[in-house]
């Protein structure tokens, strides 16, 4: 199984780890060439700061992240799962699983970041500022950047599912390739009248709660049915939605 996560605006800053090594990156063979170029662009903007702050909507207050723009091939890096902040991944806090649970994290996850395309959860990544619907100088915008190179890729690494917990935004920067088997999850609540209703807060936390709870149990599921079977064991609900999709039940 692979899950692909989406990323989040808000990231610690700093890191440990070398520079950045497109190379050395989840999917690096299919991923490449896009990466150089969606990297060469964001770094390129940086050089103009006015210029940079109105393509990426910044207020004063962000403008800092235009240094960290302009530093992503040399600066320190920290694992993807680690970098992101937010109620996702505050949620899943990856610092405090155990090993074993972080190792099959770095096996089976990937977050489908805008610079960088899908990185493996383990993956080294520089601190940055890049949203999904920006349209970098000199580039087409990301969607026809990413969506037939991450869709190869997949089509490439053949998972045997895919659990697609990304926004809507980043799911259209690398659609899951025709025919492969996975099911895009839906987050609602259930009311007394048994009437269900999409989640938007709550729906971060639940994803972040669930990644958790697979990396601590490690399943072998590869079907939607191994999937809900593991959650109704694990105190979780999940059923078929809509064609293609999953409703995890809150």
């Amino acid at each position: 199984m692979t899950v692909l996560l989406p990323p989040s605006e808000t990231k610690r800053a700093g890191g440990a780890g070398r520079p950045l090594d497109l190379g050395a990156l989840a999917l690096a063979a299919s991923l490449h060439e896009p990466r150089e170029r969606v990297v060469d662009a964001l770094v390129a903007l940086s050089a103009d700061e006015n210029e940079a702050a109105r393509v990426l909507k910044l207020s004063v207050r962000q403008r800092g992240d235009i240094a960290d723009n302009a530093r992503l091939r040399g600066a320190a890096t920290m694992p993807a799962i680690d970098r992101y902040t937010g109620v996702l991944y505050d949620a899943l806090d990856a610092a405090t699983l155990p090993a074993p649970a972080r190792a099959w994290l770095a096996r089976h996850v990937l977050i489908h970041s805008a610079p960088f395309g899908p990185v493996g959860a383990l993956d080294g990544i520089p601190s940055y500022r890049l949203a999904a619907g920006t349209s970098l100088p000199g580039l087409p915008p990301l969607r026809r950047v990413w969506a037939p190179a991450v869709t190869s890729a997949l089509r490439e690494a053949a998972p045997t599912f895919v659990l697609d917990l990304r926004s809507e935004a980043y799911a259209a920067l690398g659609p899951v390739p025709d025919g492969m088997r996975g099911a895009y999850v839906r987050v609602v609540s259930e009311g007394p009248d048994g009437a269900t209703r999409a989640l938007n807060h709550f729906n971060k936390r639940a994803k972040g709660e669930l990644v958790r709870a697979l990396a601590l149990t490690r399943p072998r599921a590869t079907t939607l049915p191994g999937l809900c079977a593991w959650a109704a064991a694990n105190g979780w609900t999940m059923r078929g939605g809509s064609p293609g999709e999953v409703e995890l039940v809150v």
